[in-house]
């Protein structure tokens, strides 16, 4: 195959892995900060909970949750829930929801709570302190940590292949039935490509929010 062959399949499969990528993210921040509010909740049940669901996902393999997310269904019930690549995005979605929960929590717990307290004196209701005075503190603390989440998302789409998704390193472990290995490292292009661009995003991003010291 020429290299402009390889390049176009192996584009296809960038395709699947940006899909995956954008996907989990659209899922998994809005559901971080949902459960990163349960885990902090004073209703101490809920909060066990929460935070023991956290414990088992963050502690079980991602590779492990796609098998169970897929095949689990199927043994339950006789046939799979889920086709193949929304598994894979429920699967990513809610590990990596855990993982930004987390990170939420160590933001929003970092603020001081005079803060807060100054707030409510000044008749500020729950949600006004939150947006007006927690918010852009929370984000200025998260957007370090957060970035490396991210950038971890964009090499662990590659564990899709696991149950069959055809993102870009399967292309190329297919391209290796034509007795050529070299795809299989220019998929390293393709990572390395999509890691710099989310590195100057997040770095033009911690210049923006600069001007905020906390």
């Amino acid at each position: 195959m020429t290299f402009w062959q390889v390049t176009l399949n192996l584009l296809d499969g960038f395709g699947m892995t940006c899909a995956i990528f954008a996907l989990t993210l659209v899922f998994a921040l809005p559901l971080g900060l949902i459960i990163s509010f349960g885990s902090m909740s004073k209703f101490k049940p809920l909060k066990a909970v929460v935070r023991v669901f956290v414990w088992i996902i963050r502690g079980v393999p991602l590779m492990l949750q796609l098998f169970i997310v897929f095949y689990l269904p199927g043994f339950l019930f006789g046939s799979p829930i889920f086709n193949r690549f929304t598994a894979t995005i429920i699967a990513f979605s809610i590990n990596y929801a855990c993982y930004f929960s987390e990170i939420y929590r160590a933001g929003i717990e970092a603020i001081p709570r005079g803060q807060i307290e100054a707030g409510q004196v000044l008749g500020m209701t729950r949600f006004q302190i939150f947006t007006r005075i927690t918010l852009m503190q929370v984000i200025k603390r998260i957007v370090p940590p957060m970035g490396n989440e991210i950038i971890t998302l964009v090499k662990d789409t590659a564990l899709a292949r696991v149950i069959v998704v055809v993102e870009i390193l399967f292309v190329a472990e297919e391209l290796m039935a034509h007795a050529i290995i070299w795809p299989l490292f220019y998929t390293a292009v393709f990572y390395l490509a999509f890691v710099g661009v989310l590195t100057l995003l997040f770095g033009w991003f911690e210049k923006k929010l600069s001007y905020y010291k906390v």
